[in-house]
């Protein structure tokens, strides 16, 4: 088998880039055995706002611009709903945030994002007495729903490979990538948290931080916008709400945690007053960067092989934009920015 590309995940990153290959007309195979589950557990959300201090996220105009259109095609491909935009209300504890909204309103960059006007509380089961600030251009990628649908194509198309990729049958020549039976130009790895495993790249600093969301059943809530005070609170169907999340630096499991549950239970009833039942919970490894920016580039020694990672927290927003980048970088030659690159560790 002769192809273009091997690509080594089926996450946020991983995804992304195979849409850039597929348009451009490249064969290429998928390596996913769905061990890497923090795209699976992410809540999804994409907001360009960094809510505890009321600043822009990094290029989120940039990012937005691609992301939407991306997640529109990809729906529109394989049918499905995978889109939900809502508006995110900030809670305000106090009158001088209420202020802080409204000086960071007037900022140009935060001015398509920040509502200028408080928006009351009128949910008797909202514990809200300050208000809150409205988030523009904001909602939520399903992403079980994208990635479960994406891997269907894949195989329906007999291009996903669903075992462990094991790199010492990885061959490296100078223009050629060779495992098994299988030749590729180029081999791209988007791994998530795995990469710390992989011996081309496991020196980047990768630092994984756990996450846990719950997903509770509030009947009485009947609330159809993101919440976010201490933790995020994000509508469903059917009564369902995702509250999320949790960040542990020392826990490098996927397994849940009673600790971590009874922690968002406690934040979220400090927000919502009406009962509620947690009914699942799941967890997973963020693949986070010391500089908070994304992991992407040509391996130092080997110019064949490639990464595309480090997510972190922001995924569904940064992984459209960093897989362009990639590609335009492997097939056009198109110069990386300095603070995606994994040559700012290399210098």
């Amino acid at each position: 088998m002769n192809l273009d590309y091997i690509v080594v995940g089926c996450g946020l990153s991983g995804i992304a880039f195979c849409e850039q290959l597929k348009a451009a007309n490249k064969q290429f195979v998928v390596f996913d055995n769905q061990s890497q589950q923090s795209s699976l557990v992410a809540a999804g959300m994409y907001n360009p706002v960094i809510l505890k201090r009321f600043s822009e996220v990094w290029k989120a105009q940039e990012q937005l611009n691609l992301a939407l259109p991306f997640y529109k095609r990809i729906e529109d491909k394989l049918n499905v709903t995978i889109n939900y935009s809502f508006p995110i209300y900030r809670k305000f504890a106090s009158i001088e945030e209420q202020n802080m909204w409204f000086e960071a309103s007037d900022k140009p960059k935060l001015e398509p994002f920040l509502s200028p006007k408080i928006v009351s509380n009128h949910n008797a089961n909202i514990n809200a007495p300050f208000g809150f600030g409205q988030v523009l251009s904001s909602g939520r990628i399903d992403t079980n729903v994208l990635i479960a649908s994406y891997r269907a194509y894949l195989k329906q198309n007999n291009q996903l490979i669903e075992k462990p990729f094991q790199y010492d049958k990885l061959h490296i020549q100078e223009t050629l990538a060779t495992y098994d039976t299988i030749s590729a130009k180029h081999i791209v790895f988007c791994e998530g948290f795995g990469l710390k495993q992989n011996p081309f790249f496991n020196d980047l600093p990768l630092n994984g931080t756990k996450g846990e969301v719950i997903t509770i059943k509030a009947p009485k809530l009947a609330c159809d916008v993101a919440l976010k005070s201490s933790v995020f609170v994000i509508p469903e169907s059917d009564d369902l709400y995702t509250v999320g999340a949790t960040y542990n630096w020392e826990d490098k499991t996927n397994l849940t945690t009673e600790d971590a549950k009874q922690e968002l239970v406690l934040k979220l009833k400090t927000l919502i007053t009406c009962d509620f039942e947690v009914v699942n919970q799941v967890a997973g490894i963020r693949p986070t960067v010391k500089d908070r920016r994304p992991l992407v580039g040509r391996h130092p020694k080997h110019k064949n092989i490639y990464v595309c990672n480090g997510l972190g927290t922001r995924g569904v927003m940064i992984a459209p934009y960093i897989s362009e980048k990639l590609f335009n970088f492997i097939e056009n030659n198109q110069a990386l920015d300095a603070e995606i690159s994994i040559d700012r560790f290399f210098i």
